[in-house]
């Protein structure tokens, strides 16, 4: 079947696929600590015009979400994040598994607003009982959000500020990285992201790659003993050129955002033929992932012949669903689509 499920139904874009089985016989040290990682990580690095990064390359996006927060947060704090955001809905409690809560403010579009989250600050440390409560000892957003709306640089840098006032480190979530880049309507580049954070990670497995993320610490200011704390949590690979060899690939000759373009083309096909269609929109966003209201029928007929996502409720006879492209995304995938509709 023809799928606009989600980002991640394909394998690996070819450039990689060849790369990891051109690479296939080569002998390479463990753990991250062979040539192909490291000149990945070089390459993460010019491209973030951040010389002295830290960069580590993890497992998937879960296990870099629980893994990054762990080594921010001591054991008092949790993280704030928006209520759409994927770290306080989409991750089955990850964060609160490895014992850090989810703190949430409100989400406008699945943004996190500057003010509210100063506000919650604010309010945390008028509290004379706050001793007793959980710290917000980070703020986590990602870039593009969950539901494929955009920060712009000022509502980002604005974000910082707070968190720079409070001293608590701004983590941004850069599964879908790729399609947020690519976006016309994005003005932030790789290297302002990596002004604007404390640390963040550029998806791999949404984007290209079979699996894996690259965390970037921009200012090299990576917790300490960072390999323990990674293996702890199940996200350092043995095998850890695999990793490597993608990221390498990636980040040559500007693939990343090459590949990504793709999705953002598509998206933008598809966004005209749902409103050549009279598509009832929940919401119409500038990167891969769209969001439309069907009538319960017309979704279960709709599934027998494209794989949709279902997003969430909206009343009792309709459904909100999400269509999303990818760098796989065709023109034939968008022409079943008009077909089916």
């Amino acid at each position: 079947m023809v799928t606009f499920e989600n980002d991640y139904s394909f394998g690996a874009c070819p450039e990689v696929l060849a790369a990891l089985v051109d690479t296939n016989m080569e002998a390479m040290t463990g753990y991250g600590e062979d040539p192909h990682c490291a000149r990945a990580k070089e390459l993460i690095r010019q491209a973030c015009e951040t010389p002295d990064a830290d960069v580590f390359l993890l497992a998937g996006g879960t296990q870099t979400n629980q893994v990054v927060l762990d080594m921010l947060l001591a054991p008092y704090e949790g993280v704030v994040a928006a209520a759409t955001g994927h770290v306080a809905c989409h991750e089955a409690g990850a964060i609160e598994f490895g014992g850090h809560k989810v703190l949430t403010v409100p989400g406008h579009e699945g943004k996190m607003h500057a003010d509210e989250l100063e506000q919650l600050i604010d309010l945390f440390y008028a509290d004379d009982n706050h001793e007793h409560m959980v710290f917000p000892g980070a703020a986590y957003i990602s870039f593009p959000t969950e539901l494929g709306t955009l920060y712009s640089r000022d509502e980002l840098a604005a974000i910082y500020e707070v968190c720079q006032k409070h001293e608590i480190p701004l983590f941004v979530d850069g599964a879908r990285l790729g399609y947020a880049l690519a976006s016309p309507e994005c003005d932030i580049t790789l290297p302002q992201l990596a002004q604007l954070c404390d640390v963040f990670y550029i998806g791999g497995t949404k984007v290209g790659a079979l699996c894996g993320e690259a965390v970037v610490f921009p200012s090299g200011n990576a917790p300490a003993h960072p390999i323990p704390r990674i293996k702890q949590h199940g996200a350092l690979l043995a095998k850890g050129r695999l990793l490597g060899v993608q990221f390498e690939v990636l980040f040559t000759d500007g693939t990343y955002v090459r590949i990504a373009r793709n999705a953002i083309d598509m998206a933008g096909r598809l966004r005209a033929l749902l409103h050549e269609r009279g598509a009832r929109w929940f919401l119409e966003s500038p990167t891969n992932q769209q969001f439309i209201i069907l009538e319960k029928g017309e979704y279960e007929r709709l599934g027998k012949q494209i794989c949709l996502s279902f997003w969430d409720t909206y009343d009792e006879d309709h459904v909100v669903v999400r269509l999303a492209t990818s760098w796989a995304t065709t023109q034939e995938d968008l022409d079943a689509l008009a077909a089916a509709l």
